[in-house]
């Protein structure tokens, strides 16, 4: 089975407190809303403590052109980019030694919250010595079920050729789809959530002696995937597009749509192995946002400490869109609760409405 052997992280520069963004917003929000105060609970009940972005808290007050942000996230996804790989391939707390960069046949890269062509993948192998055949897999339009995509289509990769290492580069820069002037619940919404992140995973194939690379005393071994996409949902999740740049679409009904629907939908996955979901140890959940979490834990009728570790990462950075399952999965691996080895279940739910599902063996 192809397994995960390293994971690395960019944490952007600038570090905002979610009581600055609570003065930020209501400053914005206040004359849209009678209710304004009672909306802006969402913050303090969202239970996120700070977030990173590229830039601080001034760059938000003005206007600017989707041009001028598209050219913004370029330049920073290169730059975080690189970094988050170079982490990756040099990771004194997963592996023994680093992994040579011509060592690597296929980079998956994801994102949703920026445009580029060529792509952010082709303008980091003129950063790092890739090899010039390094087979790119750009992946966008997934949001928040973009990391587990990510990982589920590098399994696959590595499960046809069993000899390859593979990487996986998230990159959501989603402060830069901020607009100021879209005074919706929905924006406001958003505002209260979403952050900046990069991570990339290394995904490695049978063949690859695993053994002699990694120092930690368990890596999670990937079982099976399963995609799922819900018919006539596409306005559950997403972006508009528009001249100024990409509108944020968030339904309010995405916690019960959970509730309702995500059991069955790991049920049936489950299934596949003569498994259910009091068999899994570890919860990799996307922390879409607390109310995502509790919904979770309502559907799959889950312990508070399973989603522990969920909610570490969206206390501490936001909702980095499909980067954050990545934090999440770092945490995993470097836990002590994994060391007693078990199965564990990644999940992530994006646009479409669709998710990412991931059994994962740690035994």
């Amino acid at each position: 089975m192809p397994k995960i052997i390293s994971v690395g992280e960019s944490i952007p520069r600038f570090e905002l407190s979610q009581d600055l963004t609570v003065e930020f917003a209501n400053e914005l929000f206040k004359d849209s809303f009678k209710d304004i105060n009672r909306l802006l609970q969402v913050f303090e009940n969202g239970k996120i403590k700070k977030r990173h972005f590229v830039n601080d808290l001034s760059w938000f007050e003005v206007d600017h052109s989707f041009q001028e942000k598209n050219d913004l996230y370029i330049d920073c996804a290169v730059t975080l980019g690189v970094e988050a790989v170079e982490q990756c391939l040099i990771n004194e707390d997963f592996l023994t030694k680093s992994i040579d960069y011509t060592e690597i046949d296929a980079l998956f890269f994801v994102s949703s919250t920026g445009i580029s062509t060529p792509s952010i993948d082709a303008r980091i192998m003129n950063k790092l010595p890739f090899s010039q055949h390094l087979k790119r897999i750009p992946i966008w339009g997934l949001g928040c079920a973009g990391g587990a995509s990510g990982l589920s289509r590098a399994y696959e990769y590595c499960k046809a050729f069993p000899d390859a290492k593979v990487l996986v580069l998230t990159i959501e820069l989603c402060s830069l789809t901020f607009q100021r002037n879209d005074l919706t619940k929905s924006n406001l919404i958003g505002t209260s959530l979403f952050a900046d992140g990069v991570a990339c995973a290394c995904i490695v194939g049978d063949n690859v002696d695993h053994i002699e690379l990694t120092k930690v005393e368990r890596v999670p071994y990937i079982m099976d995937t399963q995609s799922t996409l819900m018919k006539d949902s596409e306005d559950v999740m997403g972006w508009d597009v528009k001249n100024e740049g990409l509108y944020v679409v968030f339904s309010k009904d995405i916690p019960s749509i959970i509730e309702s629907w995500l059991a069955p939908n790991v049920s049936t996955f489950l299934s596949r192995h003569e498994l259910e979901i009091k068999d899994i140890d570890h919860f990799v959940a996307h922390p879409g946002g607390k109310k995502v979490l509790d919904a979770y834990k309502s559907a799959l009728g889950i312990d508070e400490e399973m989603t522990e570790i969920s909610n570490e990462v969206l206390s501490e950075h936001g909702n980095m869109s499909s980067a954050t399952v990545m934090y999440v999965l770092k945490k995993f691996m470097l836990s002590e609760g994994v060391k007693k080895g078990g199965y564990g279940l990644a999940a992530a739910l994006g646009p479409g409405f669709s998710s990412e599902l991931l059994l994962l063996d740690w035994r």
